[in-house]
């Protein structure tokens, strides 16, 4: 069974409220044998008329939600479930036919 985790490594946000506008995570699936990584940014905009927690109060579990919503929590996963099967089953290789050791 693949077990997945979520974390945050870094946020940039707007000095003048502190708005979170870029989130870099990175999520790792491993299936005891098997790894795979993935890492990337997810960007927001303040919307006007909604209230926001303050910078201070957010918790990674709360802002590990927004990358999991804003990307496809399923779709981040399966990818990596994908990458995982190829490592189980190659369907490509490598190598000159004669140069096999």
């Amino acid at each position: 069974m693949t077990t997945y985790l979520w974390t945050i490594s870094q946020m940039d946000r707007l000095t003048a409220d502190g708005f979170v506008v870029t989130v870099h995570y990175n999520v790792s699936a491993t299936d005891g044998t098997y790894s795979a990584n993935t890492y990337g940014t997810v960007g927001y905009q303040e919307q006007p008329g909604e209230t926001y927690t303050p910078y201070d109060q957010l918790t990674e579990a709360q802002v590990v939600g927004w990358v999991q919503n804003s990307l496809g929590k399923d779709t981040v996963e399966a990818s990596l479930q994908s990458q995982i099967d190829a490592q189980i089953n190659p369907v490509q290789e490598s190598g000159v036919p004669w140069s096999q050791a």
